[in-house]
């Protein structure tokens, strides 16, 4: 994929894998957005996810010492009742462009992540962190509340820890985010990317009609009733056998060296 040369606040690299990079190159050493960030980053993501041999994305900072820093304070003390409705559907959408992009979206997360960042974060398939890595949810600091991918906190570390983090807009840290299930894991800064590439190669490797059928069903499965989800997986489960991707990825498993563990449904 040949990169875009209009997009100022967002590059993209896309390798052979199919493994792409986004790069968030928001304001300061905070790495801000503002709306032209927010437009670029969503611009970005609608790129990617129109690319057929796209497999994984990392979302990543432009550097090791935050994710993103918060949407932009300047840009929101301005704002009106009409205006500040605008801007933050642009945030809104820009994390619906993550959390729809069809394939597994990985967030690289050192640094601070906070606010609008975590959000962000949040609306990502797995998150992986430094452990210098620190976050929060400040926004209750500057006189508004925590919305929109804010409310993705509570399923995804609980009631009472979301609550903590956005009614004292205190902060933890890459330790504490793995005990509540914030972040899936956290590595030294140098092994993180890594950590990261092994993690993007080996959903890579995947059968790509699978893999993004697991991520839709996943994204699915948050707003609909358990019954209805179990009700549906017949379906899916014989959908999935229109690809070819089980006779092959199946074939490849039985005539694989003996010795290896045993898997299936």
């Amino acid at each position: 994929m040949k990169p875009s040369d209009d997009l100022v606040h967002a590059s993209i690299t896309l390798d052979d894998a199919g493994i792409a990079t986004v790069t968030i190159r928001g304001e300061g050493k905070l790495n801000i957005i503002g709306t032209p960030a927010i437009v670029d980053l969503r611009r970005a993501f609608e790129q990617l996810s129109a690319q057929d041999g796209l497999r994984v994305v990392v979302l990543r900072g432009s550097g090791d010492n935050v994710f993103v820093g918060g949407a932009d304070l300047k840009e929101m003390s301005a704002l009106s009742v009409e205006t500040a409705a605008t801007f933050i559907d642009g945030l809104r959408n820009l994390c619906e462009s993550v959390r729809h992009c069809p394939v597994p979206v990985i967030a690289r997360l050192a640094g601070w992540t906070l606010g609008a960042g975590l959000e962000l974060a949040a609306a990502c398939d797995l998150r992986l962190a430094a452990n210098d890595a620190k976050f929060g949810m400040p926004e209750i600091k500057v006189g508004i509340p925590s919305i929109i991918h804010a409310a993705m906190l509570p399923r995804l570390i609980g009631q009472a820890r979301a609550g903590w983090l956005m009614l004292t807009g205190e902060n933890i840290d890459a330790t504490q985010a793995l005990a509540w299930a914030l972040v899936d894991s956290v590595a030294t800064l140098d092994r993180l990317d890594d950590d990261i590439a092994h993690t993007a190669q080996r959903l890579a490797s995947y059968g790509p009609s699978a893999l993004r059928q697991q991520k839709r069903l996943l994204r699915e499965w948050q707003s609909c009733d358990l019954d209805t989800a179990i009700a549906r997986g017949v379906g899916e489960f014989a959908s999935a056998f229109a690809t070819g991707e089980p006779a092959r990825y199946m074939a490849q498993f039985l005539n694989r060296p003996r010795g290896g563990a045993q898997t299936g449904s």
